[in-house]
């Protein structure tokens, strides 16, 4: 199965940003959706924009560090649609601060979402999709996994992970699953309040007022990979905006 129309995809962290960017445009483009995010009440409002505008989307309330969440979001595609096509692990957290605030909670936290998320929805999906014989990983990683800069260590630190898990993923899923990453770079979302550094919030906050991109650009990198044949294996996609350093 090539394109969108028709696809069945999963989407973690859906209820902003760019997992609310990615569902508009991919149930526009023909996919049915099963959305997943902590806020059931802003994802009951995207379903209800979605079927409004005459696509197809089912909702369950999904904490990515609970194991069970992402089974129970992928056991629902199964129920609704009968099938799963493409997961998009897109739920993250960027509490980010110097190593000398010694924010250790914090730090757990970001593992837990951003690290164990993933594998968590690798966990659910990876024996689906083998018994289907298809399926595509399309994780959010973060230019911050190829750069590294001040009060950004931990962060970077998971997004580093993801993408070697990624990798790591891509190279045993043999020839008919599909692995891509796509990292943002500056984008137009809520990520700065995450940060409880108020001169690192205010820092966040002013680059992305600055320059950043909309959130739509992401969805349309993550489009671009689900789109291709199943011969085509997108991997890496980074997007940031043309003034980011």
């Amino acid at each position: 199965m090539s394109g969108i129309d028709g696809k069945v995809v999963a989407i973690t962290g859906a209820s902003s940003g760019i997992g609310e960017a990615a569902a508009l445009l991919l149930a526009e483009r023909g996919a049915r959706l099963v959305l997943g995010a902590r806020r059931s009440e802003r994802l009951a409002e995207l379903v209800a924009r979605i079927e409004k505008s005459g696509g197809t989307a089912v909702q369950t309330r999904t904490d990515v560090t609970r194991r069970d969440d992402l089974h129970n979001l992928v056991a629902l595609a199964g129920e609704r649609f009968g099938r799963l096509d493409v997961l998009v692990s897109n739920a993250g957290l960027g509490t980010i601060s110097p190593l000398d605030d010694l924010r250790v909670d914090e730090w757990d936290r970001m593992v837990d979402v951003n690290v164990k998320g993933v594998l968590h929805g690798i966990g659910a999906a990876l024996p689906v999709f083998r018994a289907q014989g298809t399926g595509h990983f399309v994780t959010i990683a973060s230019t911050a996994a190829f750069r590294i800069v001040p009060a950004m260590a931990v962060y970077a630190g998971t997004k580093f992970a993801v993408r070697a898990i990624c990798e790591g993923l891509r190279q045993e899923a043999g020839d008919s699953l599909r692995v891509t990453t796509v990292s943002p770079g500056a984008v137009g979302t809520d990520f700065a309040k995450a940060s409880t550094n108020p001169q690192v919030r205010a820092r966040i906050t002013e680059m992305r007022d600055r320059i950043a991109i909309p959130p739509e650009a992401i969805a349309r990198a993550i489009a671009f990979a689900i789109e291709q044949p199943a011969t085509v294996d997108v991997n890496e996609i980074v997007v940031r905006p043309t003034a980011q350093s």
